[in-house]
């Protein structure tokens, strides 16, 4: 029979609803059945493209005797971190204090009745091994001290959550970066750089989006050939190895080597969105074809794959699938033997392809099978296509891997921002359509209005087949869906982006904001978890803080908002203080500094909507590489304009750009090569 989970919205709950654990979602509900029965809290948080959260699932939750145990002495709630990443975060805490610094998902806590955690770990087998007890042998352990010493067990979790909750000063003087603390950052994140395989840092090596976008602007302000190389290799790098998907396009989470040979095979939304940007903004710098070709095999790869039918975009694809035996394995679907090659390809193209692609006997991956990488592009490339073509075919008959379909507002607004720029810069309108059907899915379904159809202000953190998910939307919601808003109104020219916004940053002043204008993960009228979670650090996407500073500034430079700025510049503060300890861990908390530092930009093009003169200025506006510029585009005649556009005028009846630094414009230009002379200067640094 199913257990409780059968209502979920979340793929990943449903993965375990026909378990024989008796699961709870998440809620009061579950703590006050703990309480009732005077039991401790197993708490489970995973994600369904996780593979050893699918491994202890299979040993453990799908165990007729273990779920027993589990029954009796527990009562068991299951979370999907991607839906609740406020109770992902002050848990993930808890689990990695008490481990030394370790954590990870599976995450396997203990709890008190009153959510109070006492005992965290990740993974547990089956078996004992290797010095970890197995998942039964912990149960039991729990238990009998739940049992025997129960006033201990509860003075722990309350000493622990104490600890954790306990004020913290992560804010500063509020002051921004300044030119000289960015470069130092450089310098910092120089002496990491991996100079023989690009990227930062040793295995396991995940795509340091953020960082890219950084050194890309740095570039931008300071012509910084350094900045601009460890991008150059570090794309080229992660483009050409295991990491990318070479017939499908696409990127996985992370690599397990150094080299950017053998990926973890999961597929995140947010992965791909932000390197579709990053390759984009490459481009963009330096015309670089391997670039764009990228950019765009990875737009294919995200709207072919993630796609949903509502138009939005799913959040992952599963890192396992079947293996021709049947078997459930990591990379059954992505991996190749020479063999196999032969019998999709003929025998001289199936050599010719091992050699281009790096399949070999021993194989770079397991059972002899590679992964597939492009060392270098070959003479043929028509052949490379053709083959290319033939084998992602082949592919397409295997088992896919499973695909998580809920929407997370977050990285949708990501991949709205990418898609957007990607579609107006590659002259590709079915990418910037994909963009504006999610955006339409947000305002229609996260940010749904009531009755009467008027627009709500509040997002709801994820939704599946059309119908809003259960949990309130945190900062990183409001910040990147406010991102994907701005990069569409800056490419489309059309108010109600602006507008939808604006809606989103006056939330986050209004209700995740302190008055020292330090930021929280969640509402102010958000669920009360024993800490409210505040986190400025950027993981695998921006943070919530660093994100919602980036909004605040660019919203700020179209309406000239003084109130924004300052909140922007607020945000900011913290960035110094972590930019000097660890730069890698800041990265797009270090790219919107460098927009504050080049004002950011103000470009208003105005002219007729329908004068190809108009459109040439537009254009070329959008090719600017000026960290974090904005781009305003009307006819004050005839429309309401937007404030960037007020009191900017035709020129000699021509259609007129304006390049402005806080509402402060040079003289207007009427000719794109004037106007991308200006653009494309370098920025004077302030301070």
């Amino acid at each position: 029979m199913p257990n409780r989970l059968v209502g979920s919205t979340s793929p990943y709950l449903l993965q375990h609803a026909d378990n024989p654990v008796d699961w709870w979602p998440w809620g009061e509900e579950a703590f006050a059945e703990a309480r009732r029965r005077d039991v401790p809290i197993l708490l489970s948080v995973g994600y369904s493209a996780c593979h050893w959260c699918h491994v202890m699932a299979h040993e453990s939750f799908e165990d007729e005797a273990t779920a027993a145990i589990v029954n009796a002495d527990f009562v068991a709630i299951k979370v999907d971190r991607e839906e609740r990443p406020d109770v992902d975060a002050v848990y993930m805490e808890a689990t990695v204090a008490l481990n030394n610094g370790q954590g990870g998902w599976p995450m396997t806590v203990f709890a008190t009745p009153d959510g109070e955690p006492f005992h965290c770990g990740t993974y547990y087998p089956s078996e004992a091994r290797r010095g970890m007890p197995s998942f039964r042998q912990l149960l039991h352990a729990v238990k009998t001290a739940w049992n025997d010493r129960n006033d201990e067990v509860r003075r722990t979790g309350t000493q622990i959550a104490a600890s954790l909750a306990a004020p913290r000063e992560l804010h500063t003087d509020g002051a921004a970066p300044t030119a000289e603390e960015l470069d130092a950052a450089l310098t910092l994140l120089a002496r990491e750089y991996d100079t023989a395989h690009g990227g930062f840092g040793h295995a396991p090596k995940f795509p340091p989006s953020m960082v890219l976008e950084f050194l890309l602007r740095h570039h931008a302000r300071t012509e910084s050939e350094a900045a601009l190389g460890i991008v150059q290799e570090t794309c080229e790098a992660m483009a050409r190895g295991g990491l990318y998907d070479q017939l499908g396009g696409g990127f996985a989470r992370y690599s397990v080597d150094e080299a950017w040979v053998v990926p973890h095979f999961e597929k995140m939304l947010y992965d791909n969105a932000q390197l579709i940007r990053v390759y984009t903004h490459l481009w963009r710098a330096t015309g670089s074809e391997f670039a764009r070709r990228i950019a765009l095999q990875t737009a294919d790869f995200v709207v072919r794959e993630l796609r949903t039918p509502e138009g939005a975009f799913a959040s992952a694809l599963d890192a396992d699938s079947a293996d021709a035996e049947g078997h459930f394995v990591e990379g059954a679907f992505y991996v190749w033997t020479p063999a196999e090659l032969v019998e999709v390809l003929g025998a001289e193209d199936g050599a010719w392809a091992a050699d281009v692609f790096g399949v070999t006997g021993e194989g770079t991956f397991e059972h002899g099978r590679s992964v597939l990488q492009l060392a270098d592009d070959p003479e043929d490339f028509e052949r490379l296509a053709d083959v290319r073509a033939r084998l992602l075919a082949a592919r397409g008959e295997r088992e896919r891997p499973g695909r998580d379909d809920k929407v997370v507002a977050a990285w949708n607004g990501l991949t709205i921002a990418a898609l957007a720029e990607a579609g107006t810069l590659f002259s590709r309108p079915d990418l910037l359509d994909a963009a504006l059907a999610a955006a339409d899915l947000l305002v229609a379904v996260h940010l749904g209005g009531d009755e009467d159809d008027e627009l709500g202000d509040r997002l709801v953190r994820t939704s599946r087949d059309g119908r809003p998910g259960p949990n309130a939307g945190v900062l990183e919601d409001y910040a990147d869906v406010a991102e994907g808003f701005l990069a569409l109104y800056a490419v489309t020219a059309d108010d109600a982006w602006l507008t939808f916004a604006g809606v989103l940053v006056d939330v986050i002043l209004g209700h995740f904001t302190d008055e020292d204008g330090a930021l929280y993960d969640t509402a102010d009228d958000a669920e009360e978890l024993f800490r409210r979670p505040q986190d400025p650090t950027d993981g695998v996407t921006p943070s919530g803080w660093t994100g919602a500073a980036g909004a605040l500034l660019g919203y700020a430079a179209y309406l000239g908002s003084a109130e924004h700025r300052e909140a922007a510049g607020r945000a900011l503060g913290v960035v110094r203080v972590l930019a000097a300890q660890a730069p890698r861990g800041i990265g797009w908390g270090l790219a919107v500094a460098e927009a504050w530092l080049d004002g950011p930009r103000e470009i208003a093009v105005v002219g007729p909507r329908d004068d190809d003169a108009t459109w040439a200025l537009y254009l070329t506006a959008l090719m600017t590489t000026a960290p974090g510029a904005v781009v305003a585009m009307g006819d004050p005649a005839e429309d309401p304009p937007v404030p960037l556009l007020r009191d900017r005028t035709p020129v000699g009846g021509r259609p007129a750009a304006y390049v402005c630094r806080h509402f402060t414009c040079d003289a207007p230009v009427t000719d794109p090569e004037h106007l991308a002379d200006q653009v494309l200067a370098k920025a004077v640094a302030r301070a």
